[in-house]
């Protein structure tokens, strides 16, 4: 089942009713100008099992423990917001599978060779995808295939680097000089709010799956509480990428973080992909990998399950 995403951008009363979200609008219901017909109208449920992703995105937003709760136990993900409208924090179920304990012990325990050759698995399926965008924009990739070919097990002479320098100074087109930065000029600030979704769509999934966000294959920051995450989401990001390529197209290159364009990269979760030969939205693909990674840790695969560009 695909779970929504749901975006808060206004003042809003957010509680629980009988397994429903509950949005009220404070601006609506204290305006005596307005009918009570229209104020109780205003209010809008929603079931909590059909919500995946809820980001909170303004100062006024008040959320009811109770809530917070229900959300977590359906392993919905939070992303909270800072005063500058960009995301901040993400709050997971710390109970997203009956077998957790099982597979926290076998991801603890992955070997060395084992996470090498994962994260050997990830960069080569990133670079292709990469390679598969820039196709399709008239670029010749023969070098993007060729690097890709020539991961070896945990990537020692760094093609992923290579690959991604070569990538974001054609992605945008060979005149702008693009450097990606999560600091630096637009359409960073487009990369940045897709990434952070798409984090945290990883995060929900791995948590499903009975994986441990924090542990990595690859990423070992100490200060990072999302280093499995963020080695997942790898082979995702040029999907990420392709949609802000058409947000840019629509509206412009330097475009604002305006309603109507955080609303466009809110469609993330369910944009189409291809795994496995099938199409699916990237939540569900997300699933999938998610799933593939926990059989590779308990030694019933040696193969990941990644979604590819075409």
């Amino acid at each position: 089942m695909i779970k929504r995403t749901l975006y808060f951008g206004n003042p809003a009363y957010l509680s629980t009713h009988l397994e429903q979200l509950v949005v009220r609008l404070p601006e609506v219901e204290k305006n005596d100008t307005l009918p009570d017909s229209f104020k109780k109208e205003a209010q809008a449920t929603i079931p909590i099992e059909d919500i995946g992703v809820v980001m909170l995105d303004h100062q006024r937003i008040t959320i009811s423990q109770a809530l917070l709760a229900k959300l977590l136990q359906n392993n919905a993900a939070v992303i909270t917001c800072d005063n500058t409208h960009h995301p901040t924090g993400l709050l997971l179920n710390l109970d997203g599978n009956s077998l957790q304990s099982q597979r926290f012990k076998a991801q603890i325990e992955a070997s060395e060779p084992l996470k090498k050759q994962l994260w050997q698995q990830t960069i080569k399926t990133k670079i292709q995808n990469q390679a598969a965008l820039l196709g399709s924009q008239g670029y010749d990739t023969t070098n993007m295939k060729h690097w890709a070919d020539s991961v070896r097990s945990g990537d020692p002479e760094n093609l992923e680097g290579r690959a991604s320098a070569w990538y974001w100074s054609k992605l945008f087109g060979p005149k702008l000089a693009f450097i990606r930065d999560r600091e630096g000029d637009p359409p960073n600030n487009l990369l940045n709010y897709a990434y952070a979704i798409l984090r945290a769509c990883v995060a929900r999934a791995l948590v499903g799956s009975g994986l441990l966000p924090t542990l990595g294959i690859f990423h070992r920051n100490q200060y990072n509480a999302y280093c499995l995450a963020d080695d997942v989401m790898e082979p995702y990001r040029p999907i990420a990428d392709k949609l802000v390529l058409s947000i840019i197209k629509e509206w412009s290159m330097n475009t604002d973080l305006t309603p109507d364009v955080k609303k466009a990269l809110l469609r993330l979760p369910v944009v189409d992909v291809t795994i496995g030969g099938e199409t699916s939205p990237l939540m569900i693909a997300l699933q999938r990998t998610s799933a593939s990674l926990a059989q590779c840790y308990l030694g019933e695969s040696r193969k990941l399950v990644y979604p590819l560009l075409t």
